[in-house]
């Protein structure tokens, strides 16, 4: 998604920066105009000479999207501690250094826009997600209270919830849950799982539909706090406002029988 993040708001126009780990896979988007930057949001110099050489080069920065990100799935027994403090160092902890970066020069110029990229899965919980779905519900309440300290300084704060998308996030996230849950006693449910979320990798939406949001975020004087989309957000946030806790978990359990 965030390479179509890149093209789609180059082409309205704006300068636009792509920063990745592995800059040899953003060929395409650098010979696009996409200034690209090596970053790892895990690495506090790399974050810190990316934000600089943003301001060196332009002055300012109006927009941030944070769209870092993977899933570590496996059992909470299964998971060790310190691959779950990473999934969270990528998922919550980069994204929140990096809004500390640039708060500084958004608040000089009394504008920005801060779009936080987090998910369906931050607001309901699957088995065998634990760790992922912790790091993106913290990135929303993080989002929720960041968002009433920084509106005074003009800066908007906005969560984008995909759903379902096509992308490289499901084959990640799967080869992370047979690696960690395939040989103990939850290997029974963990391919069952696995298989579920494999059958419907082709019903994921286009990236495009993610963009739109986007756009609306960064584009609208008044955005919205959160903007879902992508296959089966609208029906499964709605299940989650009126069923019970109980309800919605055999709801769940039922997709992976």
């Amino acid at each position: 998604m965030g390479k179509e993040f890149a093209k789609e708001l180059l082409k309205d126009g704006n300068i636009v920066y792509g920063a990745a780990r592995r800059v040899d896979k953003m060929d395409d988007i650098k010979q696009l105009g996409v200034k690209v930057l090596e970053m790892d949001v895990t690495d506090e110099a790399s974050m810190v000479k990316g934000i600089e050489t943003i301001i060196k080069d332009e002055g300012r920065i109006d927009v941030l999207i944070n769209n870092a990100g993977f899933g570590s799935y496996g059992a909470v027994e299964d998971v060790s501690i310190d691959d779950a403090r990473y999934q969270l160092e990528v998922n919550v902890f980069g994204a929140a250094r990096l809004i500390q970066l640039v708060l500084p020069y958004m608040r000089k110029h009394k504008y920005g826009k801060i779009v936080n990229i987090s998910s369906i899965g931050g607001k309901i919980a699957l088995p065998l997600g634990a760790w992922y779905h912790a790091s993106k519900f913290a990135l929303e309440a993080l989002s929720d209270a960041l968002r009433n300290e920084v509106k005074q300084f003009g800066v908007d704060v906005v969560l984008i919830e995909p759903g379902g998308v096509k992308s490289e996030w499901g084959g990640i996230a799967m080869d992370n849950l047979i690696k960690k849950s395939s040989n103990g006693v939850y290997a029974p449910l963990a391919k069952k799982f696995a298989d579920a979320i494999t059958n419907t990798e082709d019903k994921g939406a286009d990236p495009m539909v993610i963009v739109e949001l986007v756009r609306k975020a960064i584009y609208n004087k008044k955005p919205k706090t959160r903007y879902s989309g992508g296959y089966m957000a609208a029906m499964v946030l709605f299940m989650r406002k009126i069923l019970s806790d109980r309800m919605f978990d055999k709801m769940i359990i039922s997709q992976v029988k």
